[in-house]
């Protein structure tokens, strides 16, 4: 059977292996492995089944759709998800054995009301900005919580919040915050179950924002989670590429692309590659390459909608050989996502996130 001409490889045993590492790197009573977002681009089910073998406890999505496709898969591992619409089904949540993250007094009763089956995790902001039980809501939330949980029947699985990786200072300052939280839950004569604070970047950096469990995100997909932790010995789970469609051999000065922000400075070789944009290709890119053989070569010309060219220079290229646009640069001399986030002056999570459907998601 042959290869589809997009193709996003994803090596399972990449996933677990990266697990494995970061439960030896920062290690924690217990690890929730994130697989929101469609497992960061990489397949939800995939990865999450991939991190349970590798010894990850629960996993988190972003919303419960999400959650409701890995029960639907067969997965009845601990399932937290965050983010809720005003509709959100809490009832059925609860039904199914999700737990969700609450971060206001309005979804805290919405949550009591759907049945006393259901488990919360408390978000509470601690100095992102973002979701969160805002600081000056905290005495009449846990008056509230405590109330929900003594009289409602609501089961209070966890609190935890989210660390900026601003700067070690800050860092602190969302600890101590996190931990004023968690005392006047405790105050409140309430268990706070499962506290978790640090994802990965975070649960590097700060051993003490471990608490009772890690959340593992971009790590466990083979990425750096931010800049300072490139040297990471992890693996990469994907690997991107396409089949070249057309080759051609152009004189000195042929303009490439729309605006013809390349000229060729000689007789060179160019190379059509079937991706662009509407694949999640950044657009505006400098010094992107890929890999075809054993040369890498340049992105040359704007990326269009559904292809880009590489000029091939005087390398022996032809139509069916393959473009990796990145993957393990240990093992086969390709870019990486975090390269081709530098040339488009993003972030690898922006990478591997943003592929369209049209790039066929199979395993390695």
């Amino acid at each position: 059977m042959s290869r589809p001409f997009r193709e996003a490889r994803i090596s399972r045993q990449a996933i677990g292996q990266n697990v494995e590492l970061m439960r030896r790197l920062a290690p924690a009573p217990r690890t929730m492995a994130v697989v929101k977002a469609d497992g960061y681009g990489h397949g939800a089910i995939l990865a999450a089944r991939a991190a349970l073998e590798a010894g990850a406890d629960m996993l988190g999505v972003a919303d419960l759709d999400e959650a409701f496709e890995l029960r639907a898969a067969g997965i009845d591992a601990p399932v937290l998800a965050w983010i809720h619409p005003t509709g959100a089904d809490l009832a059925a949540a609860a039904e199914a054995g999700i737990m969700v993250g609450v971060n206001s007094i309005a979804q805290l009763r919405r949550a009591a009301d759907a049945g006393h089956r259901g488990t919360i995790h408390v978000k509470v902001d601690t100095g992102l900005s973002r979701n969160g039980v805002a600081r000056d809501e905290w005495g009449p939330f846990v008056d509230e919580l405590a109330h929900a949980v003594t009289h409602d029947g609501l089961r209070l699985g966890g609190v935890f919040s989210h660390l900026s990786n601003t700067s070690p200072e800050e860092d602190r300052a969302q600890i101590v915050a996190f931990e004023e939280f968690v005392d006047a839950v405790r105050s409140a004569k309430l268990d706070p179950g499962i506290r978790h604070l640090a994802a990965s970047a975070g649960a590097l950096d700060h051993p003490a924002a471990r608490y009772d469990m890690v959340r593992l995100g971009m790590s466990i997909y083979g990425l750096p989670p931010e800049d300072h932790h490139r040297e990471l010995p992890l693996t990469p789970a994907m690997e991107l590429s396409a089949e070249i469609v057309h080759v051609k051999r152009v004189p000195a000065g042929s303009g490439v692309s729309y605006g013809y922000r390349y000229r060729t400075a000689r007789p060179t070789t160019l190379a059509l590659v079937p991706l662009g944009y509407a694949d999640g290709i950044p657009r505006r890119t400098e010094n992107a390459s890929v890999l075809i053989g054993d040369h890498r070569m340049p992105v040359v010309g704007r990326i269009a909608m559904d292809q880009f060219v590489v000029d091939a220079g005087d390398h022996p290229v032809a139509v069916g050989d393959r473009a990796i646009l990145f993957g393990d640069p240990r093992t086969t001399g390709a870019p990486s996502a975090v390269d081709w986030a530098d040339a488009a002056g993003t972030i690898g999570y922006e990478i591997v996130t943003r592929l369209g459907r049209r790039v066929a998601r199979t395993r390695a």
